[in-house]
C-alpha cells in the first residue's frame, strides 16, 4: 500500500457515521427593570439544572451593560442529542413557565461544531489570553505530531504529510483541544471585572 493509500484509508475512518460535535446555545432575554432581581434567581436556578444535564459542558449568565437590560444566557452541549435533551425536558419547561412576567423579548441562537470555535465568544475577555492559550494548543498538537507519527511516515509524498498534519491540528483543535481548554482556563480566558 504507496503513501497515497494509506493516507485515504486513514482519513475515511473505521466508518463513514458522523461525528458529534459539540453545540452552543445563546438566548438574549430582555428582562423588565422591575424583575431584574427575579430574573437573576431564576436564571441561577436555570444554568444549575443545565449544569446537571448529561453532556452539559458549561452554562453562564452574561450580564447587560450599562443602559441594557438585556441578559444572555449561554449553554454548550458535547452534541445534538444532549441539548435535545435538556431542551425538551420537563424541568426546562416549568422553568420556562416562569419566565412570561419577568421578559418582554427573547432570542434564540445555536451554533455547532467548529462554527463555534470561529465565533467569538458573547462576552469575551482579553484577544490576546485566547490567542495565547491558541498558539499553545497549536504548539502541543503540532509537537506531538511530529514527535511521534511523523517519523512513521518519512516515506510518504510531502502533500500527504501536510494533509495528515491540517487535518490532525484542525480536527484536535475544534473538537477536543480546545473545547477542553477553554473549560478549563475559562476563568483565566474571561476574569470578572469586579
Amino acid at each position: 500500500m504507496d503513501g497515497t493509500t494509506r493516507l485515504r484509508t486513514l482519513l475515511a475512518g473505521p466508518s463513514s457515521a458522523p461525528v458529534a460535535e459539540p453545540v452552543t446555545v445563546t438566548v438574549a432575554r430582555v428582562v423588565r427593570p422591575d424583575q431584574r432581581e427575579a430574573f437573576e434567581r431564576w436564571a441561577a436556578s436555570a444554568l444549575a439544572m443545565a449544569s446537571s444535564f448529561p453532556g452539559n459542558l458549561g452554562a453562564t449568565l452574561l450580564h447587560p451593560g450599562e443602559g441594557s437590560s438585556e441578559y444572555h444566557l449561554v449553554y454548550r452541549f458535547a452534541d445534538d442529542d444532549s441539548l435535545a435533551g435538556w431542551e425538551r425536558s420537563p424541568e426546562r419547561r416549568t422553568l420556562l413557565a416562569e419566565l412570561a412576567e419577568m421578559v418582554d423579548e427573547e432570542r434564540y441562537a445555536r451554533v455547532a461544531g467548529l462554527d463555534s470555535f470561529f465565533t467569538r465568544p458573547a462576552a469575551p475577555g482579553p484577544r490576546w489570553r485566547l490567542t495565547v492559550l491558541t498558539i499553545a494548543a497549536v504548539f502541543a498538537i503540532t509537537s506531538l505530531l511530529q514527535l511521534v507519527v511523523m517519523p512513521h511516515l518519512a516515506s510518504w509524498p510531502l502533500e500527504a504529510r501536510l494533509l495528515l498534519s491540517a487535518t490532525v491540528v484542525v480536527t484536535g483543535m475544534g473538537h477536543v483541544v480546545m473545547p477542553a481548554l477553554t473549560r478549563v482556563f475559562a476563568g483565566w480566558l474571561r476574569p470578572r471585572r469586579d
